[in-house]
Formats: structure tokens, C-alpha cells, sequence
């Protein structure tokens, strides 16, 4: 599964009884999952549709659904209500049959009040059981189109990552020719090192603590091992999803290791290819922020 980024946006369009709608779903960065909803009044029920479609395809990132609704005028179910219009008839009948009146038309009745009505969605709970299930399909729509972008900006996330651990990587193998050279550095430096502590007098545990300081030194072969697997570790996550979280802490084991091959660097040329190293570090933690 590819990598997903966190960012993107999505929207979709419905109608429904006399209603029109759109729906737009938007994410940005976060370290857990944020869902917010707003919609318009008397469709409360539609937030947790939305929080359980964000929760099914989203692990991270701060998720906003807005859902904006329009119902057009003459919007609603139509009906005739037939005993208002039996009791018209009832009462004209009497007049009717005296030829005191004509028999009513159709339009007439039609007309009267109470005989035509129109049942708005937010009072007749079928009609807005119906528009409520049309919208939330719309939310779902939108969902999954912020949901193609996110791995769409993941797709564009994959060769810049790996870019920067094949930086790395390469850092690694300099520092490791850099670091051949170090024992034999270190050593002239301890042998001139004991020579002025013995010249000097000084106490054996002085002496003792000096060589375990100088030989802790001597060697970053552990750091540049645990590196060039902290690269390999970092190439099988680049291709994996959901793989923020594990990149987010795997960047940090990067610096650690990194940190410590400066403060053990016996030579300028070490320390140097340490600095380069924690600066692609840097520029990788920033782009795996972006990694869901």
C-alpha cells in the first residue's frame, strides 16, 4: 500500500425533495485524528456520520466536513389533504343543490385553504429520513475524494523521502571511510595523554577515567550500524500506509544516532559528514510530517 499524505480536499453535490446541497471535506496535518463538523440546523445527526466515514479512512490529521443545504422555495412534498376538501364539498353541497351557487371547479378547490400541502423536510420525519440518507452519501463522496487527493500528495511524498535516505545513506558510507582513520588518531592522542598524566603525577583512577573517556571515542561502529539500519527500516516504511507514526519515531533514532557520532568524532572531516548528516535528517522529519 502506498503512502498516504495528510492534506487535501474533496467535495461533492446533491439534491434531494425540494433541497440542493454541496459538501466539502478539507485535512491538514495533525498528530492524531480531528474530526469537525458543521452543517445546518436540525441535520445534527449527520456529524456522526461524518466522524464514523472520516474514523473508516483516515488514521491522522485534522479532518473538517462542512455541509451547506439550500431548500428552494416551493421545496417540500405536495399533497392533497382530502378530508379538508370533503368538508369544503359538505359544506357547499346545501347551496348547490338549492341553485344558490355553482358547482365548485377543481382550481377553486384546490384553492381553498388547508386543501394543498406541502410537507417540508424538517416536518415530515419520512421525507428527512430520506434527505438525511441523500446527504450522507454526499458526505461519503466527498470523503473519498479527500481521501484520493491525501494519496495523491503520498505519491508525490514517496520520491522526496527516498531521496533523502539514499542522502543518508550515502552519508553513512563517508562517515564509515572517515571513521577508519579515527582509531589511530585517538590512539596517538591517548599515548600523548598518559604521558602528561604520568609526568604530571597524577592519581591512577585520573589516569583509569581518562582511557575509558578516549577509548568510548575510538569507536562509531555501533552508530553507523544501527544508521544503515535505521535506512532500511526507513525504505520498507516509505512503502507502506499508514507509516507516519513509524517514521516520526524512526527520524528521531536517525538524530540520536547522528548526535552521537559528532560527539564522538575525532576529526574535523567526521564531524563535518555528522552535520550534513543530522541536516538531511532535519529536512526528512519535516517531510514525514506530512506522511499520514
Amino acid at each position: 500500500m502506498a503512502l498516504s499524505g495528510m492534506t487535501g480536499f474533496g467535495r461533492a453535490e446533491g439534491a434531494y425533495g425540494g433541497w440542493s446541497w454541496a459538501v466539502e471535506a478539507r485535512s491538514v496535518n495533525g498528530r492524531n485524528l480531528e474530526v469537525r463538523f458543521k452543517g445546518p440546523p436540525g441535520f445534527d445527526s449527520l456529524e456522526r456520520v461524518a466522524r464514523d466515514g472520516a474514523t473508516a479512512r483516515f488514521q491522522r490529521g485534522q479532518v473538517n466536513v462542512s455541509l451547506q443545504a439550500r431548500r428552494a422555495e416551493q421545496g417540500g412534498q405536495v399533497s392533497v389533504n382530502i378530508a379538508q376538501l370533503e368538508r369544503y364539498l359538505d359544506l357547499g353541497a346545501p347551496y348547490v343543490k338549492d341553485g344558490r351557487a355553482k358547482a365548485p371547479r377543481i382550481d377553486g378547490l384546490l384553492a381553498l385553504r388547508g386543501v394543498i400541502e406541502v410537507a417540508e423536510a424538517d416536518e415530515n420525519p419520512e421525507l428527512k429520513a430520506e434527505l438525511e440518507k441523500e446527504m450522507a452519501v454526499s458526505i461519503a463522496q466527498a470523503l473519498d475524494s479527500l481521501k484520493l487527493a491525501r494519496q495523491a500528495e503520498g505519491l508525490s511524498l514517496e520520491p522526496i523521502l527516498a531521496g533523502l535516505v539514499d542522502r543518508v545513506e550515502s552519508l553513512v558510507a563517508a562517515a564509515e571511510g572517515e571513521a577508519a582513520a579515527q582509531p589511530a588518531i585517538l590512539r596517538d592522542r591517548f599515548a600523548k595523554r598518559m604521558a602528561e598524566l604520568l609526568d604530571g603525577g597524577a592519581p591512577e583512577e585520573r589516569i583509569v577515567l581518562e582511557a575509558a573517556v578516549l577509548a568510548g571515542k575510538a569507536d562509531v561502529r555501533e552508530e553507523l550500524d544501527r544508521l544503515t539500519s535505521h535506512v532500511g527500516q526507513a525504505r520498507l516504511l516509505s512503502a507502506e500506509a499508514p507509516a507516519g507514526r513509524r517514521l516520526d519515531f524512526l527520524t528521531q533514532e536517525f538524530m540520536r544516532e547522528a548526535n552521537t557520532l559528532c560527539s564522538k568524532s575525532a576529526t574535523t572531516a567526521l564531524t563535518a559528514i555528522g552535520l550534513d548528516l543530522k541536516a538531511v535528517i532535519e529536512q526528512f522529519r519535516e517531510q514525514v510530517q506530512n506522511v499520514e
